[in-house]
């Protein structure tokens, strides 16, 4: 016989009078598992508003700090500004993100991995450009000395006055993001209320615009036609002069042999490209792929996670031909569209954007190659899929003067956030054959593709043959130099010299210098050479992700707070990323839970599912609080009927929806939302909705 008692008391009253002990165990027993931390109403809820309170960064602050998903490094020691430890959430969550990152690159698209040195000797960047280009414009207060990143102090001066602007208009600004509580906050730019020309405001909009493309001497002209100095003193700038951002280091107890720390991962793909051409048995199309560590010694890193000095990588060398740049998978995202900024309309002093599909991108040429556009589009699904709001995301192209020196085409995948508004999270370069080319020409170490041809190539072409003993005896140790500078001559510099050398003399320019030659010393014909090999130096197209900044802008795109509460915090972070898949709550903390707690923990983590029990002593609907915070998707609740009937509640965080089922089909179900094969609109059709009561005899 079987009687149904309904608990319609508050929780608080039932732990007090602890009905397990009073009623016989012929009674039904029933308990609400309800969301209200004061009564036991059943919060089941098929929509959520996540907008109905504006977002506030001082609560995502306090929530990242207090449940430490990362905080300043060495602070009990005053700290060191761009260094961040990164706690267990912070942890999981960083590396779920570089597990999906692998998934959606190395595995799908079937790349090498390789992990090389952070650690790296001064010829290899001497080499490849960075000892001389890698480098920011700095500025310093005339007074003070303080240092200042030259592009940033114009942005935020400007960015104020423009605020203040829009104050004096009456227009309503945008909430800017708090300033951090502490020392630093007095090197904002303040605001003030005043009211600009509309020309000024025209002039700054445009800066504003194209702020990436100018030199440091033109940044130094902005500053003082604008008159822009110091925020936190009101003092003089000096002129922008540059700053290398490597880490400079020696190797050998001497230090005779001087290094840098690596500030990106690239050489170390580029110096391995001959054993990763042979491992890939000297075929291309093919990638290398890398995750690690780099450092970027920043003037002034001042915005969390955005700008560090030590951060993690994740970076892709995909090496093709440069005569070929079609990609065998383009047609699967030919249309797809994405949010284009181009440089002609940077250019222009405008940041209007346009829609465009991948497809059309490449077919008007706004986008180099389908390689480039291939990773573009394939870059905008890997952040969509971690749960980047594509509505706040943007591709921007590199202007001419911002082009690193070794890209021909260049776009970054921009995410908005509070505190840089539009940041670069993921550069996509065509690096060209740059750096192959550098590294071999300095190595003398082929790094070259040779390709056997299916037709022989047959061609004309003039060569040069010299008499060694008398070009020896003339120019003795610059006979070598001499050479090389005949053979390097193309086709027609080729036939020039032939035609000035049947005239008398001829003069050829060689390492600075200039060498006259005589007909004796060299004889110029045209030759057939047939060819069955064709030798290329491959091109590279690199997507490289800033994990860090990746993380802080899906923290910020995540987070929201309960419409009825403002203090209850939530992450929604999706399950492919979030630190904890799912979290057990056991409604009591009697000894007959344990057996079926460490059964269901157990089933979850060997079926992969990150899983994590909260026995503590405090409410339920406290225990989900504290874990819609972490960012858990799911919950699973253990109560006296799980323990008769084998029967588990499932909860899904942002709609706090209650499903109810059997302990094995609820472990189905959460392993089938973690891996994504279903969805929570699934989930629903295979689990009954819970009503708040269950029966136990």
């Amino acid at each position: 016989m079987t009687f149904g008692f309904l608990v319609s008391t508050p929780r608080r009253h039932l732990r007090s009078t602890n009905l397990s002990r009073v009623l016989p165990r012929l009674f039904a027993r029933r308990y609400l598992h309800s969301e209200s931390l004061e009564d036991c109403s059943v919060a089941t809820m098929s929509t959520v508003n996540k907008t109905a309170h504006a977002f506030d960064k001082t609560r995502l602050d306090a929530l990242l700090n207090r449940r430490f998903f990362y905080a300043p490094a060495f602070e009990i020691y005053g700290g060191v500004a761009g260094l961040y430890d990164y706690g267990p959430p912070g942890s999981s969550l960083q590396a779920n993100i570089i597990a999906e990152w692998r998934r959606h690159f190395i595995i799908e698209e079937s790349m090498l991995e390789v992990d090389t040195t952070i650690i790296t000797p001064s010829p290899v960047f001497e080499t490849s450009g960075h000892v001389a280009r890698f480098a920011d414009w700095m500025v310093k207060d005339t007074v003070n000395g303080e240092v200042l990143r030259a592009d940033h102090l114009v942005k935020n001066v400007l960015e104020a006055r423009l605020e203040g602007d829009r104050e004096a208009r009456g227009v309503a600004a945008a909430p800017a993001a708090p300033a951090p509580a502490d020392k630093k906050k007095k090197k904002q730019a303040k605001t003030t209320a005043v009211k600009l020309e509309d020309a000024v405001v025209a002039e700054y909009e445009s800066i504003l615009a194209q702020l990436d493309n100018y030199s440091g001497p033109e940044l130094g002209g902005l500053m003082k036609t604008h008159a822009i100095t110091n925020p936190s003193s009101g003092n003089p700038v000096g002129e922008p002069q540059q700053f290398n951002l490597m880490f400079a280091s020696s190797i050998g107890p001497t230090g005779q042999h001087p290094g840098f720390l690596r500030p990106e991962t690239a050489q170390g793909h580029f110096l391995n490209f001959a054993r990763l051409l042979e491992f890939n048995n000297g075929r291309v199309p093919f990638a290398s792929a890398q995750v690690g560590r780099a450092f970027r010694n920043e003037i002034s890193p001042r915005a969390g996670l955005l700008r560090v000095r030590e951060f993690t990588m994740a970076e892709i060398e995909h090496y093709v031909d440069p005569l070929d740049k079609k990609h065998v998978r383009f047609a699967d995202v030919a249309d797809l569209e994405l949010v284009l900024l181009d440089k002609f309309v940077q250019a222009a002093g405008q940041t209007t954007t346009k829609r465009m599909t991948v497809g059309q991108a490449v077919k008007e040429g706004v986008i180099a190659n389908e390689t480039l556009g291939y990773f573009v589009a394939r870059i905008y699904l890997f952040l969509v899929r971690i749960g980047i709001n594509k509505t706040r995301l943007r591709f921007r192209q590199h202007m001419a003067n911002e082009m690193a020196h070794y890209a021909s085409d260049c776009w970054d995948a921009e995410i908005q956030n509070s505190i840089g508004g539009w940041t670069e999270c993921v550069g996509c370069a065509d690096r060209a054959a740059y750096d192959l080319s550098v590294h071999a020409a300095k190595t003398k170490q082929p790094l070259v593709v040779r390709q056997a041809l299916k037709e022989p190539l047959i061609e004309e072409r003039a060569v040069a043959e010299f008499d060694k003993k008398v070009l020896g005896k003339t120019f003795k140790g610059d006979a070598g130099v001499v050479s090389a500078a005949v053979e390097a001559l193309d086709e027609a510099g080729m036939m020039k010299l032939k035609g000035e050398l049947e005239q008398g003399p001829a003069t050829i320019t060689a390492d600075r210098k200039e060498f006259t030659l005589q007909s004796g010393m060299l004889t110029i014909e045209r030759k057939t050479f047939k060819t069955n090999v064709r030798e290329f130096t491959p091109n590279v197209i690199e997507p490289s992700f800033g994990i860090g900044r990746i993380l802080y802008c899906l923290l910020e795109h995540s987070f929201w707070s309960r419409e009825q509460d403002v203090e209850r915090g939530v992450l929604s972070l999706p399950a492919v990323v979030a630190p904890t898949k799912v979290l057990i709550v056991p409604l009591s903390a009697r000894a007959e839970f344990d057996p079926l707690v460490q059964e269901v923990s157990l089933r979850f983590r060997k079926a992969g599912v990150h899983a994590r029990v909260d026995d503590s002593n405090t409410s339920i609907g406290k225990r989900y609080a504290r874990n819609d915070e972490l960012g858990t998707p799911f919950g699973v609740t253990l109560d006296f009927a799980s323990v008769q009937n084998r029967t588990m509640t499932l909860r899904e965080r942002d709609t706090m929806d209650q499903r109810i089922g059997s302990i094995e089909d609820v472990i189905a179900t959460v392993t089938e939302l973690v891996n994504g094969s279903i969805d929570w609109a699934e989930a629903c059709q295979r689990l009954p909705a819970y009503d708040g009561v269950q029966a136990v005899e």
